[in-house]
C-alpha cells in the first residue's frame, strides 16, 4: 500500500499546536504535496535548513539563514535568493523558525509564488527534529493485514489465520487475562525504521471486537480504558492452523528453526499454533510470547536441552 498523501495544510493542522505554527502567507498553496506521488523512497530528505543546491521539500529558515539573507546579501542577491526559494518546484513549504522578525518581503514573495509560508517561535533544530519524526511516520509505507493485533506481556503480537479459526475468541480470552487489544479484523502496519514495524487500528474500528455469536463488542466500555491502546510495535506473529487438517508428520514438534514472515521488507518471527478441542490457546499464546522474550534475551530452550542431552551421552 502506498504511503499517505500529505499537503502543506495537513502539516500545518497536525503540528500547529506542537510547533506553535502561524500561517504567514501563501495560503493559495495549501494544497502543495509534501511528497510527490512518484517518490522512490518516501519520507527521505523532506525537511532541513535552507538549501539552494538540493532544495528540501520543507525549507526551514532559522536565525542564521535570516542573517545570511538580510545581512550578507545585497539587494540583487537577496531578490534572486528569494525568487529561487519561493519559486522552487522541489519545495512545498517554507518555515521561518526562531526569534527573528519576519521581513515583509518574505510574505510578499510567498504570496506572489503561491508558496505556503509558516512561522514558529521555536528554534530551527527543534522544528526540524519534530517534523522529521512526524513526516517519517505519516509518510511511511504501510500495509493492511487481516487478523487481531494484541499487546501481550508488553509486546505486540499479531494473531492471524484462516477466517473462522477463532482469532476473535482467542483475543477475548486474552483480554479477560489482562492483555490489551489494539486492532481487530484489519490492522494497519507501517514501517518506521530499518527493522521496525508499527501496527495501529484504523479509526473506524478503534475499541471494537467482533465475535461470532456475540456480535460487535465495545472493549473499552466492557473492560475499561487500560484494555485498549492505539498502536504498538510488532514483535511476534502467531498463526492459527486447524490441527485436523495437518497430519502429525507435518508438525515440527521441536521447532528447530523459527519461521519468519516478511512484512514491508522486514522479517518478523512467526509461531504456528494448532487449534484442536481441549487446547487452551490463550495459555499457548502467553507461553509463545514468554518464549519469544527469552529468545530475545539469548535464552534458547532447545539448545539448552540438546546441550544437556549431549553431556548426558558423554558421561560414563
Amino acid at each position: 500500500m502506498p504511503s499517505a498523501i500529505l499537503t502543506a495544510k495537513d502539516v500545518y493542522e497536525a503540528q500547529r499546536e506542537t510547533l506553535k505554527f502561524t500561517w504567514v502567507a501563501g495560503r493559495v498553496g495549501e494544497g502543495r504535496l509534501l511528497e510527490p506521488a512518484t517518490a522512490r523512497f518516501p519520507g527521505m530528505a523532506l525537511v532541513g535548513h535552507l538549501n539552494f543546491v538540493h532544495p528540501n521539500r520543507v525549507q526551514v529558515i532559522g536565525d542564521a539563514e535570516i542573517a545570511y539573507l538580510f545581512e550578507r546579501l545585497d539587494d540583487d542577491g537577496r531578490k534572486k535568493a528569494l525568487d529561487d526559494l519561493f519559486h522552487c518546484a522541489s519545495s512545498a513549504l517554507v518555515i521561518i523558525a526562531g526569534s527573528a522578525t519576519i521581513d515583509p518581503s518574505l510574505g510578499q514573495a510567498a504570496d506572489e509564488a503561491g508558496m505556503p509560508l509558516l512561522s514558529s517561535p521555536l528554534p530551527s533544530p527543534r522544528v526540524i527534529h519534530d517534523l522529521q519524526y512526524y513526516l517519517a511516520r505519516a509518510l511511511a509505507e504501510r500495509e493492511i493485514l487481516h487478523g487481531v493485533f494484541m499487546e501481550v506481556m508488553g509486546i505486540g503480537v499479531f494473531l492471524t489465520g484462516e477466517s473462522g479459526i477463532g482469532k476473535s475468541e482467542l483475543a477475548l480470552e486474552l483480554l479477560s487475562r489482562g492483555h490489551r487489544l489494539i486492532a481487530d479484523d484489519a490492522c494497519e502496519f507501517f514501517r518506521v525504521g530499518p527493522d521496525l514495524l508499527q501496527g495501529r487500528c484504523p479509526d473506524i474500528l478503534c475499541d471494537f471486537l467482533e465475535v461470532r455469536g456475540l456480535g460487535i463488542l465495545n472493549i473499552r466500555a466492557m473492560f475499561g480504558e487500560t484494555a485498549v491502546r492505539r498502536e504498538k510495535t510488532l514483535h511476534l506473529i502467531v498463526r492459527l492452523k486447524d490441527l485436523a487438517a495437518h497430519p502429525e508428520t507435518e508438525i515440527d514438534r521441536l521447532q528447530a528453526e523459527q519461521e519468519r514472515r516478511t512484512i514491508l521488507g522486514i522479517d518478523v518471527i512467526e509461531v504456528v499454533l494448532f487449534v484442536a478441542p481441549g487446547r487452551n490457546l490463550a495459555v499457548l499464546v502467553e507461553a509463545a510470547t514468554r518464549g519469544h522474550i527469552l529468545r530475545r534475551r539469548g535464552v534458547n530452550p532447545l539448545e539448552d536441552f540438546m546441550r544437556r542431552q549431549q553431556m548426558t551421552m558423554r558421561s560414563p
